[in-house]
Order: C-alpha cells, then sequence, then structure tokens
C-alpha cells in the first residue's frame, strides 16, 4: 500500500499545482504548439500515475489478471510520457534540422518498440512476468533495454536543453536550464527504478521534475507575460492620456481655456442627437458679444484687448459656472445651459447687473447677451435656440451701446 500511497499522493500534486494547465488556462498558451505538447505531457504523467497507483493496490490484493493488465498501462503510458516529452522539448526549445529530427524518430522508435515488446509479452515474457505459484513480480530483459533507452532519450532532451541555454541569458536561460535538470532528475530516478524496481522511483522522479518546471518554467513565464501585460497596460493609459490631452488640446481655445468653435460643434451634435433620442427636454443657449473689443485693440493694442477678452470670459464663466463655455469667434461666446438652467433667469439678470455696473464704473468688461430657450416639439436642433438667443443678444448689444453714447 506504501507503494500505491505514493504514486496517489504524486496524482494529488500533479493535479493541483498544474491544474491551470490541464484546463488549458496556462499563460504559455501564447506559445501554442509548446503550450500542447506540454500539457499532452502532463496528461500522460497523470495517467501512469493512476496506473501506478492501481498496481500496488491490485498487486498487494494479488489480483495477477488485473495486475497484468495495469502493467501494461503502466508501460504505455510511461513510453507515451516520453514521446510527448520529447515533443514538448522539440517545442519548446524551437529545434531545429538535425537535432529536431533526432529526438523526434528517437521518441517515436521508442514508442513503438515498447508497443511492439509489450505485444510480444503476451506470449513470451520478455519485458515483465509474475510467478504463478507466488504471484511475485519479474522484471524481463527488454524491461531493463527500455529503462535504458530511457536514459537515453532523457539524456538526450537534457542535453539539448542545456546546450541551447548557452545562448542565452538571464530567466530564459534558467527556464531552458530548468528543462534540461528535469532530464537529469528522470536519468537519475530510472537509474534507481533499475535498482529497486518495486519501488516507485519513476513517480517521484516525474513529480519532483514537473514542480520544476512548473516553477521556473511556467511560473516564470507567467510572471513574465504578468509584466508585459502591465507594460501594455502602462502604454496603452500613456497613449489614452496622450490622445485625450490631445484632443483636449484640438477642442479648447488658446486664450481663454474654454472651448473653440470644434467643441462648440461636437456640443450641438450632442445636443441634436439628445433632442433625437428624447432625452434632452430642458436646456437653454445664450450668446455672448464683447463691445469695444476693435476699439481697445486698435487704441491701447491687442495685449490690452486680450487681457479685455479674458476678463470677459471669466465673468462668464464665473457667472454660469456648471454650463459649458465656448469661444465661437474673436470677440464670440456661446454657452449651454443644462445644469444652470432651473436658475438661468436669476443668473442671467446678475450677469446683466454686473455688465451695467462695469459699464458705468468704466472698469470691467461689458458683455451683451442674449438667451434662447429649448421648445420641446418645435425645436429639433441647438442651432434654431441658438438664433434665438443670437437676436435676444444683438438688441441687448444696442442698448448696451445707448446707454454708453449717453454717459459720454
Amino acid at each position: 500500500m506504501t507503494y500505491s500511497s505514493v504514486a496517489i499522493l504524486a496524482l494529488l500534486i500533479h493535479v493541483l499545482v498544474n491544474f491551470d494547465v490541464l484546463r488549458g488556462q496556462a499563460v504559455t498558451k501564447k506559445e501554442k504548439p509548446a503550450f500542447r505538447s506540454y500539457r499532452r505531457f502532463l496528461f500522460s504523467v497523470m495517467l501512469f500515475y493512476i496506473a501506478d497507483a492501481f498496481w500496488g493496490i491490485l498487486y498487494d490484493a494479488h489480483l495477477i489478471g488485473l495486475v497484468y493488465t495495469d502493467t501494461v498501462l503502466y508501460f504505455v503510458a510511461m513510453a507515451l510520457s516520453i514521446l510527448l516529452w520529447t515533443a514538448h522539448v522539440i517545442d519548446y526549445l524551437h529545434l531545429k534540422g538535425r537535432s529536431r529530427m533526432v529526438l523526434r524518430l528517437t521518441g517515436w522508435l521508442f514508442f513503438l518498440l515498447q508497443i511492439l515488446a509489450l505485444f510480444v509479452n503476451l506470449f513470451w515474457p520478455i519485458q515483465f512476468g509474475f510467478d504463478t505459484q507466488t504471484g511475485a513480480y519479474h522484471a524481463g530483459p527488454v524491461r531493463y533495454a527500455a529503462l535504458f533507452l530511457q536514459i537515453v532519450m532523457f539524456l538526450l532532451t537534457a542535453v539539448s536543453a542545456l546546450l541551447v541555454s548557452r545562448h542565452f541569458r538571464g530567466r530564459v536561460r534558467l527556464r531552458y536550464q530548468t528543462v534540461g535538470i528535469f532530464g537529469l532528475i528522470m536519468t537519475v530516478t530510472i537509474v534507481l527504478q533499475v535498482a529497486f524496481p518495486l519501488q516507485p522511483f519513476y513517480s517521484v522522479g516525474c513529480l519532483l521534475g514537473t514542480c520544476l518546471l512548473h516553477t521556473f518554467v511556467l511560473g516564470d513565464e507567467k510572471e513574465e507575460h504578468r509584466r508585459e501585460l502591465e507594460f501594455l497596460l502602462r502604454r496603452e493609459q500613456e497613449q489614452r492620456e496622450a490622445l485625450d490631452s490631445a484632443r483636449a488640446m484640438a477642442h479648447t481655445d488658446a486664450l481663454t481655456g474654454v472651448g473653440n468653435p470644434h467643441a462648440y460643434v461636437d456640443a450641438q451634435l450632442d445636443v441634436d442627437q439628445r433632442i433625437a433620442d428624447g432625452v434632452l427636454t430642458a436646456f437653454a443657449v445664450m450668446a455672448f458679444d464683447l463691445n469695444r473689443l476693435k476699439e481697445i485693440n486698435d487704441t491701447q493694442g491687442h495685449e490690452v484687448g486680450d487681457r479685455y477678452l479674458c476678463a470677459a470670459c471669466d465673468m462668464i464663466v464665473r457667472s454660469f459656472p456648471n454650463s459649458r463655455v465656448f469661444r465661437v469667434g474673436g470677440d464670440e461666446f456661446v454657452a449651454i445651459l443644462e445644469a444652470d438652467y432651473a436658475d438661468r433667469a436669476a443668473r442671467m439678470a446678475a450677469f446683466n447687473r454686473q455688465v451695467e455696473e462695469n459699464l458705468l464704473s468704466g472698469k470691467g468688461a461689458v458683455v451683451s447677451a442674449g438667451m434662447g430657450e429649448f421648445r420641446p416639439g418645435l425645436d429639433f436642433a441647438c442651432h434654431t435656440v441658438f438664433t434665438r438667443a443670437d437676436k435676444m443678444m444683438y438688441e441687448r448689444k444696442q442698448m448696451l451701446h445707448e446707454k454708453a453714447d449717453a454717459l459720454r
């Protein structure tokens, strides 16, 4: 039962450690050929553990017929694991030419010879047999020859991996060296299996080797893949931020910092779409125009004119803090009121009072303003609302001109 306990424990650890690979979820899936061949190898090792576990149980129970069948399965699984291991080494090391051909042919030759030997063993116990009286297991000469060939196979894969590792540095080199170490571990445990045929050294070697592969090859590849994903995510975030910044710059007026005509066009399209969808039912558009900007530019210079324009923009933004404001011309601004719509009348009245105070004191910006309110069922575009606001703005502009003339 001790023999089977080792195999059962190895099977449980094998499944737990390699669960993500067996389910096909390992990150090494990016290298599909190597991933697929390694996954098949792990399944063959799992089959070997199962056969090994049943062998000890059936042998202790002296069920010779079932033990014989299980022993055949044991040798088939062992041969299959070696064939699939060589296939994985070829895929993982990207072997080409003669090295690839030698390993592949050797793997298939060993597998086919093992199957042939098992068939012949049905008639002549050349690989294994059981004493007819005591039921004791005894290994045949072909068994030892097969173990010798396995040693050769694992040494070949180990040497191939270690030779390839010389061309790399760092983590990649460690991975290839681990593949080589797996071959050396299996070589040692096979020698021990030859010396002690009734001990589960082969299972122990497979377990130790696959755990090393999972830790230093798959685990390292997962970490590398995680770092690559983090790098790609950071680069994507940086590109997104750069794109957002470029988009913001392309939609921002350089002098005042509010939206430019491009931004206003986009805002109009957004409003029109929401009107069409029936989700925007209450908003207003305000049109603004600066008085005296041309006069200031002509008499005091454009630098003073720019400061005057910025002061006017600041007054608009402060008066309608929750609204989108756009500079749509040299001295023209537009605001779309949604959040400020509820108290629009009070805000506009306060804005006009400030303008008239500026006019009387001769300090601060004088800005004409007009407002148009959206009429559901009558207005189907933002521009029609703006047209009414623009008309009201020009009426306000004429009134402010008249007041300014009266003060002179």
